[in-house]
């Protein structure tokens, strides 16, 4: 039994893959565990730039370009010790959980097929794949339209047939403004959603001018 049974049940985070078209959900990957900490950068997109024009110091080109870096750990330990001999986690490790995300970076397999294919039967210009949306879900007040932009993995234990049984994941991630993908597209959506999320937070947040010491400016 819990030791807190009234304890509130804690959600998962993770990335959820859409057709951008359709907005058809293609894949979930639920993180095992939602990391301890994530880093966030905002860049600012001002219209000034150092040494440029001092009438435009207080104008912004557009939002700031955001950044998301995060370390995900993946562990089969304790799936082993009550796992049958067929089960996946006795069979394969950890190996699916990781190609789940490292997919998520790649082509697939029948695009490139296809694209060499076409190059070889003389097709002069073949479009760049594209991939399906990432969204990157960190509770009900952060669903981002995201670009993995840095990749690693540790991996860390190995069973005896050298399945990796506990790795860390290191994810950075770009997230995509509608000046990326543009206000039609899904992304672009889910961008204003956010955004407005956080004017409704900072609404919430109205200090007063005498918390400064001052009476006025």
């Amino acid at each position: 039994m819990s030791t807190f049974p009234r304890s509130p049940r804690v959600l998962k985070s993770g990335l959820a893959l859409i057709d951008p078209t359709t907005s058809a959900v293609l894949r979930i990957i639920v993180l095992q565990y939602s990391p301890d900490s994530i880093s966030r950068t905002l860049q600012i997109q001002g219209a000034g730039g150092e040494g440029g024009d001092r009438s435009e110091a207080l104008r912004l080109k557009g939002p700031p370009v955001e950044t998301i870096k995060l370390d995900a750990e993946i562990d089969a330990t304790d799936q082993l010790e009550f796992a049958e001999p067929g089960d996946t986690v006795t069979q394969s490790g950890i190996f699916p959980q990781l190609a789940a995300l490292e997919t998520i970076i790649y082509p697939t397999s029948s695009e490139l097929l296809s694209n060499n294919t076409l190059a070889q039967a003389g097709t002069l210009e073949i479009a760049p794949m594209e991939t399906p949306l990432a969204l990157f879900v960190w509770s009900r007040s952060r669903i981002l339209p995201v670009r993995v932009t840095e990749f690693s993995v540790t991996e860390e234990a190995f069973d005896p047939n050298l399945n990796p049984i506990r790795a860390k994941v290191s994810l950075g991630l770009r997230v995509l403004s509608v000046f990326d993908v543009g206000f039609d597209h899904k992304g672009g959506n889910l961008f204003i959603n956010y955004l407005q999320g956080k004017e409704r937070l900072a609404a919430m947040s109205q200090g007063v001018i005498g918390a400064l010491g001052v009476t006025g400016v």
